[in-house]
């Protein structure tokens, strides 16, 4: 006789945060969350946008978590959403941790998802869906760095799953898709030429809004002064039935995360600033 697996506890939680226009300064409209799911709103009386601080309680996700988080920038709102530490993912023995993420940008709103890094361990097992709305004269920063093993703490990844499935629609008409799909064995790829050359970080960043192609050339002189990493930069008008909108997508890979992150932040900071607005990386990035 063979003796059943135990069953273990799961993590499981969801969170939602929307906002509204109350004079000149963007306000809680809705909160809610459950289980690990948390949001913290920090005390920023200087700035007339929100910021809002996502926090998994459960400290990582594994194989048979789920985690489900909603933003929501009302009409003519500037909200930000960031994340207290980088997300963790371990080594999944069963299952699969799932990752939902559901963002909705109302006309004359601006919505910057900026989480901090995702931390793949080996043998991880993540899938994580990311669909966003997008209304009229709006704006969305979307950016989801990755990093495949933490070089410093001597760790790799090399056998795992990692699944990223994104879906971004301008007044109801698809503007950006893409599928990520990397599993086991991969060890060759990190180091092809063809495929991660050795870089062990990677982001994706994604910016919607009128004035996307006006950040074009200041995003890849910026790309230019960063020796460590390889990055590319790309910019499309996009039209739908209703209307055509701009989108630019930034694609780097870096060595490690220290790296990635020094050539991130001042390309988020030149990606989130608009002409009525100067805008910087949540200040909990470097706590």
């Amino acid at each position: 006789m063979t003796a059943a697996l135990p069953q273990f506890q799961r993590t499981q939680g969801s969170g939602r945060i929307g906002t509204k226009r109350v004079g000149d300064r963007t306000r809680i409209d809705t909160l809610y969350q459950q289980g690990a799911s948390k949001i913290r709103i920090p005390d920023a009386p200087w700035d007339p946008g929100l910021e809002a601080v996502i926090i998994n309680t459960a400290g990582g996700v594994t194989g048979g978590d789920d985690l489900a988080w909603h933003a929501e920038a009302g009409a003519g709102t500037d909200l930000t959403v960031t994340t207290q530490a980088c997300e963790k993912v371990y080594k999944a023995d069963t299952g699969t941790a799932e990752v939902t993420v559901h963002l909705s940008v109302a006309q004359g709103a601006s919505l910057h998802w900026l989480p901090q890094e995702t931390i793949l361990f080996d043998r991880s097992n993540l899938t994580r869906s990311i669909h966003a709305d997008i209304a009229d004269d709006a704006t969305l920063l979307l950016v989801e760095p990755v990093i495949l093993g933490r070089r410093a703490m001597g760790e790799t990844f090399t056998h795992g799953r990692w699944r990223d499935h994104w879906r971004i629609h301008h007044n109801g008409q698809l503007i950006h898709a893409e599928n990520v799909h990397l599993h086991a064995p991969f060890a060759d790829h990190l180091v092809d030429p063809a495929g991660l050359d050795g870089h062990t970080a990677l982001v994706t960043m994604l910016l919607v809004g009128n004035h996307a192609e006006a950040k074009l050339e200041g995003a890849r002189a910026m790309m230019q002064n960063q020796p460590d990493v390889v990055a590319g930069a790309s910019h499309w008008q996009v039209a739908g039935q209703s209307g055509a909108t701009d989108k630019l997508v930034i694609r780097m890979l870096a060595p490690d995360g220290y790296a990635l992150r020094h050539a991130m932040i001042p390309l988020i900071n030149h990606l989130a600033s608009s002409p009525d607005r100067q805008t910087h990386v949540p200040k909990i990035w470097s706590l």
